[in-house]
Formats: structure tokens, C-alpha cells, sequence
């Protein structure tokens, strides 16, 4: 029997207004302590979350998970940076996509998979200039309309 899908869901909305996405990844992250108890109960926040490179390995930088309620003095620290899971290949083209002016890589989705682990949907990203935003503005509104019928 199939598990039922995942409710737990964390959007970077900012994210897609922001930067034009070229390449998605799903990344697995490491999480120690009560991480996991605190993204379950829905309590992270992916607001100004981008990753960067240090020694070869992948890192997110401003991703906020919130001390899990219930925690003893054990608890986790809320916003330090937490390692990437990726494979070698992707890994190295990113490091050199990154290298190329303008491009970065943004965290866009936060989920728990069906086998229990939580991802991190990262993209690499290019920022959008003020027409492009107005650009996007628009088409969104038009589509509004077009649902209201």
C-alpha cells in the first residue's frame, strides 16, 4: 500500500518572484537532534535561504528551523548552516555554474519524502531586473482573471 503524500511542505515564494530558475535539484540535508521533530510540526522557514560552496560540499545559509517545542536542554541551534546531500556530478557542475557571473543557487522547497528524509529543492538561479518582476507581475494577474472567468 502507498504511503500517503506528505502534507509538510516549506516555500521559499520569494524565491520564484526573485530569480529566474535554469537547473532543479532535490538535495537531501543533515539534520541532527530535534530538526526533524521541528520541520514535522511544520516550524522552518526558507525566507532569504541560499547555499554556497566551502571545501567542496554544499551548504544552506538562512534556513531557520525553530527549536522543537518539547526539546530538553539538547536542543538544536535554529539558524546555522546545514550541509547538502548531493551526488559528485552535481555537485561539480554547480560549483561551476556558480562561478559564472550572476548565477547562484537559491533554496526553493522544503518537504518531507515519501521514505521518511527531508529534501530541500534547491535551483540555480539567475536574478530577474525590475522589467522582468513587472513581467511576471502582469502575467499573474491575467491569469487571476482568467480563473475568475
Amino acid at each position: 500500500m502507498p504511503k500517503a503524500k506528505s502534507s509538510i511542505q516549506v516555500r521559499n515564494k520569494r524565491a520564484s518572484f526573485d530569480y529566474e530558475f535554469i537547473e532543479t535539484y532535490d538535495a537531501g540535508i543533515v539534520l541532527v537532534g530535534t530538526e526533524i521533530k521541528s520541520l514535522r510540526a511544520g516550524k522552518a522557514s526558507l525566507q532569504d535561504a541560499f547555499c554556497y560552496f566551502s571545501n567542496g560540499e554544499l551548504y544552506v545559509k538562512g534556513m531557520n528551523i525553530a527549536t522543537y517545542f518539547w526539546g530538553s536542554w539538547n536542543s538544536h541551534e535554529p539558524a546555522r548552516d546545514r550541509k547538502l546531500l548531493l551526488t559528485k556530478r552535481e555537485l561539480r557542475h554547480l560549483s561551476q555554474a556558480v562561478k559564472t557571473k550572476g548565477l547562484t543557487i537559491v533554496a526553493v522547497r522544503l518537504y518531507i519524502a515519501d521514505n521518511g528524509y527531508a529534501k530541500l529543492h534547491i535551483a540555480l538561479a539567475r536574478g530577474k531586473k525590475e522589467y522582468d518582476k513587472r513581467q511576471s507581475i502582469k502575467e499573474k494577474d491575467i491569469r487571476r482573471e482568467l480563473e475568475r472567468g
